[in-house]
């Protein structure tokens, strides 16, 4: 024999981890509260409807005037009366449960349908499957938990989506300094390359790039997680913009390009991480002038617009066609594919970086260019101190 303890454990727990006995439980209490509370109301007032109908006034001792004959009577017929009423009201509370618990059945049927369906997808976006998606036209909470679903659904697909290519991406960037290193190590070793200065400088060369790489993605998984501080302090954006000036005045001397900055008179400070804004800064000059011709100008503006400063970096040089733009400041991405890092083209990285940094702040990054050869235009916004 079973223990009732046992029993009792192991119905509870079923109950539990069923919605639709949930649900038919909690039809057949609201079936019985019902009936209770009927039968209540009955009791207390069948005594005083049948008096009024019958003419003997109100009260509940009415039911006992009289004597003789006519009060024997008069009780049978309230006795016989409330016997039937009790009969057909049985009768009716029978049928109306059996339709609420038939209508309570299809209904919990209809909520604990979609919920099922629900999660065996969920099951399979569990197990990787992430183009899994739930068909609902409801305009009720199981369809907007739907709608949510698949929302999740989608999001967790382009996240994957983006995972795989960063993978393929990183493999792409790190094997192209690991491929020109081993062929001249093997051409070294093979003696088919002289072991001269030059030859170690371009290994040397090769080294430091790969460590760059790695530095960059390492700090992209910084920011992208949000895992550094910012010592956001009232700065001055003439301070900011005179740092970055002094960082790349001899790499504009050597391209012969004019490195300038006009900033709007009176210009307040903002709110901001100097060292963070700088490096924002830095990535965007050091992109204008990779990418502007010699004899050109790259210029950093710097206006107030409203409780924001906006900074622009201006310069002359390829151009950005329009297609490419919206995508700019997603990592790892070139405008141009077959552009090596080594002619310039980048990682893709530092973008994305200055993205982050500047959306920490509160403020936003944007791009601009007219096509190829009309130059471009980067800005970033940063709130006003005080």
């Amino acid at each position: 024999r079973r223990d009732p303890g046992h029993i009792r454990s192991a119905t509870i727990d079923f109950i539990r981890r069923h919605l639709g006995v949930k649900l038919f439980l909690s039809y057949l209490v609201v079936i019985m509260v019902g009936a209770a509370v009927l039968a209540l109301a009955t009791r207390l007032t069948v005594p005083e409807a049948f008096n009024r109908h019958m003419g003997l006034g109100s009260g509940p001792m009415m039911m006992g005037q009289g004597n003789g004959t006519g009060k024997g009577m008069m009780s049978d017929l309230f006795i016989s009366f409330q016997a039937s009423f009790n009969e057909a009201l049985l009768l009716a509370l029978l049928a109306a449960g059996i339709a609420a618990l038939l209508v309570g059945l299809l209904l919990s049927r209809g909520v604990v349908a979609p919920v099922r369906v629900l999660t065996s997808a969920s099951r399979n976006i569990a197990d990787g499957h992430y183009e899994e998606r739930v068909q609902s036209a409801s305009p009720d909470e199981l369809g907007q938990l739907a709608y949510s679903f698949n929302q999740m659904a989608e999001k967790l697909e382009q996240v994957e989506a983006m995972r795989r290519q960063l993978i393929g991406d990183v493999s792409h960037e790190l094997r192209t300094p690991l491929t020109a290193i081993k062929g001249s190590m093997e051409g070294l070793l093979d003696g088919v390359l002289p072991a001269t200065p030059e030859t170690y400088r371009q290994i040397h060369q090769e080294a430091d790039r790969l460590a760059r790489l790695v530095d960059d993605l390492q700090e992209l998984s910084r920011v992208e997680a949000g895992a550094y501080l910012l010592d956001i302090r009232p700065v001055a954006i003439s301070t900011l913009v005179n740092t970055t000036l002094m960082r790349f005045l001899s790499q504009a001397k050597g391209k012969k390009i004019e490195l300038l900055s006009d900033l709007q008179e009176g210009i307040p400070p903002v709110l901001a991480d100097q060292d963070r804004i700088t490096q924002v800064l830095t990535n965007l000059v050091g992109n204008a002038l990779q990418y502007s011709p010699e004899g050109s100008q790259v210029i950093i503006l710097a206006s107030r617009h409203l409780d924001e400063i906006q900074v622009s970096v201006v310069d002359a040089g390829i151009g950005i066609p329009p297609e490419h733009i919206p995508h700019l400041f997603s990592r790892f991405y070139r405008v141009d594919k077959s552009r090596s890092r080594q002619a310039g083209g980048g990682s893709g990285i530092g973008l994305t970086i200055a993205r982050h940094l500047v959306e920490a702040h509160g403020g936003h990054i944007w791009a601009e260019s007219g096509g190829e050869g009309q130059g471009s235009k980067f800005t970033f916004s940063l709130k006003v101190a005080g």
